[in-house]
């Protein structure tokens, strides 16, 4: 089951260089031969994820490898240490019972510790806060965690605290029975007011930090966004969006080829104007609402799921943070004030 964002920072696992005596053989073949306790479907995942690179360059997996080929694998967790130190991280609680625990992340937080982020996540405070929480399968060194939202995407998680929850949380995921609700300011006003962005995502072939739409379907993974406009603000739109999937940077994906960014988001190019005047007071207007909102304009709002005890569905509603509502009013004021 994949989650729902990945850390940007990649790091170097394994390094092979080719023999020069080497004869022709399929990338899949020939790693699964190379690295222990693996399988091919594994394997075949790291290659189509970009996790993979030969010389250098993103490739398939009936590639044939060839003499003096260097093949890296790199992920976005170091290759060990999966210990988590506790730290008395204050944790927003919307929800606890003796089988769940849902939070309000704040802006700015990582979920999990990984490569140069060891120290201030989300794990690190549930690790203080409870103990012996649950881990998932093949999840080692995140405890409690079936799910993950972007470093600077606020909004509700939901934690497992024994593992009769995680396994019916994460079937739930699995199964994209799990009502995740996002709110979003993005750039322009979509031509529909509904719509739903059936697009396949994978990893960028030319960047593997970037998540991109293929939507000849060749590559990537099947993605599903539902999305409705809230409220047109001239040149922003906030809408919600409802995820049938979890891929990575998905709606921050999805948006972008649909040709409306998120506002302030850096890695998709919402950090710029991208809708508007040419007038300096308004590139001063938006200038200032970067300031107050430096981020993507991203909250997860809602999260509905069947209970794993009572198993009655269950719905948790947060308020849109500080930040991210008063760039929406700035913009209220804004468009209602200059013609």
């Amino acid at each position: 089951m994949k989650e729902d964002e990945i850390n940007d920072e990649l790091y170097e696992h394994h390094r092979i260089d080719v023999d020069p005596g080497q004869e022709l053989l399929r990338l899949d073949k020939f790693l699964m031969d190379k690295l222990p306790n693996t399988t091919r479907n594994k394997v075949q995942d790291a290659i189509k994820d970009g996790f993979v690179l030969v010389n250098d360059q993103n490739t398939k997996s009936n590639y044939k490898v060839r003499p003096n080929d260097v093949i890296t694998v790199s992920l976005p967790e170091p290759p060990s240490d999966t210990d988590v130190v506790p730290e008395d991280i204050p944790l927003n609680i919307v929800h606890e019972d003796d089988d769940i625990l849902v939070v309000n992340k704040e802006p700015g937080m990582v979920v999990h510790p990984a490569y140069q982020n060891w120290s201030g996540t989300l794990v690190n405070a549930l690790a203080y806060h409870f103990q012996n929480l649950p881990t998932m399968t093949g999840n080692d060194g995140r405890p409690g965690l079936v799910h993950r939202i972007d470093k600077d995407t606020s909004g509700l998680l939901v934690i497992a605290k024994t593992e009769k929850a995680m396994t019916s949380l994460a079937k739930q995921f699995f199964d994209h029975s799990i009502e995740r609700t996002y709110y979003a300011l993005i750039w322009g006003e979509p031509v529909e007011e509904k719509g739903t962005i059936d697009v396949n995502l994978g990893r960028s072939l030319k960047d593997r930090r970037i998540t991109t739409a293929f939507p000849e379907g060749d590559f990537g993974r099947v993605a599903i966004t539902h999305y409705e406009v809230i409220k047109t603000l001239r040149y922003v739109s906030l809408i919600k969006c409802n995820l049938e999937t979890g891929r990575t940077h998905q709606i921050r994906a999805h948006m972008k080829y649909l040709g409306h960014p998120l506002f302030n988001d850096t890695t998709y190019g919402g950090d710029r104007i991208l809708k508007g005047t040419t007038f300096t007071k308004y590139k001063q207007f938006v200038d200032n609402c970067f300031k107050l909102l430096p981020r993507q304009a991203l909250h997860a709002k809602s999260l509905g799921f069947v209970h794993p005890t009572t198993n009655k569905f269950v719905q948790f509603d947060s308020e849109i943070p500080n930040d991210l509502q008063t760039v929406i009013d700035k913009w209220e004021n804004y468009v209602n004030t200059v013609d």
